[in-house]
């Protein structure tokens, strides 16, 4: 059984994991923090306001959370959400191991693929879920975390059903029979999220342009081309189904954002992850979500040109430290 009446703590909370942790302490679940230092800062000085793409807003004193930079704050866990970026699963899943107790449920709540069997081989035999989710979170500064676009976060279905154990106003979680399916389907859109951080635009804006959209399409038809030859399905988290994505990516402007808007909402000036990493001079999770495509392809002989030369040009963007390089399709394409 899930052990609801101990603390959830939230390993990395950086913008999702403040967020998601936020909107479960308001809803009176007994929550803990582990953070740098400077969200630490901010949240004990500021308090934490939560802030969602339909104008409402949370706010929460210092007090309502737990906060530490120790991870000892594990101790007395019953659910831990994983949350930092993939590069840290391993260290943060020997902290668990050496502090957490034996029967609390880890959840990951983290971009791409491989997160989970880290974590279940680090930390033997407890128990492990997946999770997706769909939506962007964006830090604004002095304890102010904006949600910015729409979606239901998924968890692996278990017997204890925690993902109803999760599931609070306003922040609602599905338990999915399929949540390997589902992680793909996510890592497939987030195949923009390196074109948003290339392209320095929000993403209403990108995807409100055609250019962008093919762009975005053909990328996508080598994902879903690659995860068809490993004998993959992603499963859609919007009523759209996935193999149908790249044809309406290249539909005209007022028929393709007639369609966005009846399957997901999107905050004008929300970004991707990526494109935050670039801006604050940080390394991409671009391994981990076209790597993780590109070694599918490799395994099985398919071509998928157009997401190395994207990786490429990420890569560039890191090496070079100076945030977001505002290229346009053809720049990306390599035809301008």
């Amino acid at each position: 059984m899930v052990v609801t009446d101990r603390p959830i703590v939230v390993a990395g909370a950086g913008a999702i994991g403040c967020f998601v942790g936020g909107m479960l302490a308001s809803a009176g679940r007994r929550v803990a923090l582990l953070v740098r230092p400077r969200v630490k800062t901010d949240i004990e000085r500021f308090g934490l306001l939560l802030t969602d793409f339909d104008g409402s807003e949370t706010k929460l004193g210092a007090g309502r959370l737990a906060l530490s930079e120790d991870p000892s704050i594990f101790h007395s866990a019953g659910i831990v959400l994983v949350t930092v970026k993939s590069a840290d699963t391993a260290a943060v899943a020997d902290q668990i191991a050496q502090h957490a107790p034996e029967d609390a449920v880890i959840v990951s709540l983290q971009n791409g693929i491989g997160n989970v069997a880290v974590l279940r081989e680090r930390l033997g035999g407890r128990r492990v879920l997946a999770g997706m989710v769909p939506f962007n979170v964006v830090a604004m500064g002095e304890g102010r975390f904006h949600r910015s676009s729409s979606g239901d976060i998924h968890v692996g279905q278990d017997e204890a059903n925690t993902a109803a154990a999760l599931s609070v106003p306003g922040l609602n979680v599905r338990a999915s029979a399929d949540i390997t399916g589902v992680q793909w389907g996510k890592l497939i859109i987030n195949l923009n999220n390196a074109l948003s951080a290339l392209s320095d635009m929000p993403l209403a804006a990108q995807l409100a342009n055609r250019d962008w959209r093919r762009l975005f399409a053909d990328q996508m038809a080598e994902g879903l081309a690659a995860l068809q030859a490993a004998g993959i399905a992603p499963v859609s988290s919007t009523p759209i189904p996935m193999n149908w994505s790249p044809t309406l990516l290249r539909l005209p402007d007022m028929i393709f954002n007639a369609i966005l808007g009846r399957t997901m909402k999107i905050d004008p000036e929300a970004r991707s992850s990526m494109w935050q990493d670039l801006k604050q001079r940080r390394k991409t999770e671009i391994d981990y979500l076209q790597g993780a495509v590109i070694a599918l392809a490799e395994q099985n002989n398919v071509a998928v040109p157009l997401m190395r030369r994207i990786v490429a040009l990420i890569r560039e963007a890191e090496i070079a430290g100076e945030g977001p390089p505002g290229l346009t399709p053809q720049q990306i394409r390599g035809t301008a």
